[in-house]
């Protein structure tokens, strides 16, 4: 039976390499490698090194999430790319999501909320928009149906979204101010109606007075 020979650790890592019999033969996280008890002397049968290497993938894969995971909050189909692109299995990857669900640090309806506040705060956007991004995310169709109900005040959002743009039409004719600033709305996803009101309310800001009929088309 191969006997382990070295357990080195590696330079500037959390990991080691396990030799048996005076050769390399592989790698391990240290924190699986010390709960395993390896030393120099142990000998190890072909199916506990698989083993190892089993629980090798695993430290390696919830590891990896979580560090995706602690820039800010991810939809499940972000940490699956992720997770994919890093090289772990399909059986390993769907193991990690289901741990990650089970201590709530996956919920992709918890995830959409998460993205919608903070578009909402920082960098507002119409619902159409906040939908194909979602989408994008791999968040499902129905939690963001649900996520963007009729509680959104779309109308609030494109006003907010028209200030960020005032200073950059100052100066403009109604006409001018009304064109740039709806194209500009509309490129963040909002509706012509929520995009018309809009255009009025932020004129009467910037040409306090003038009749909001002006506006018409």
């Amino acid at each position: 039976m191969p006997t382990i020979t070295q357990v080195e650790k590696q330079p500037r890592r959390e990991r080691v390499n396990v030799h048996l019999d005076g050769r390399y033969a592989f790698s391990l996280a240290l924190l699986v490698a010390e709960e395993a008890g390896l030393r120099p002397g142990l000998e190890l049968a072909e199916d506990q090194v698989e083993a190892l290497k089993r629980r090798d993938d695993a430290h390696r894969a919830v590891d990896r999430a979580l560090n995706f995971l602690s820039f800010r909050p991810r939809s499940e189909s972000e940490v699956r790319r992720n997770l994919t692109k890093a090289g772990i299995g399909p059986e390993e990857v769907d193991r990690t999501l289901v741990r990650l669900r089970e201590i709530g640090l996956l919920d992709d309806a918890a995830f959409a909320r998460y993205w919608s506040d903070n578009r909402a705060t920082f960098n507002p956007r119409g619902r159409r928009a906040l939908a194909a991004e979602l989408f994008q995310k791999g968040v499902p169709r129905a939690t963001i149906d649900e996520t963007l109900g009729d509680d959104r005040d779309e109308t609030a959002l494109a006003i907010a979204a028209g200030r960020k743009k005032l200073r950059a039409l100052t100066g403009l004719d109604q006409r001018q101010f009304r064109e740039k600033l709806s194209a500009y709305l509309a490129r963040r996803g909002f509706d012509y109606e929520v995009v018309r009101e809009a255009a009025r309310v932020l004129w009467e800001e910037v040409a306090p007075g003038e009749r909001i009929e002006d506006l018409n088309d």
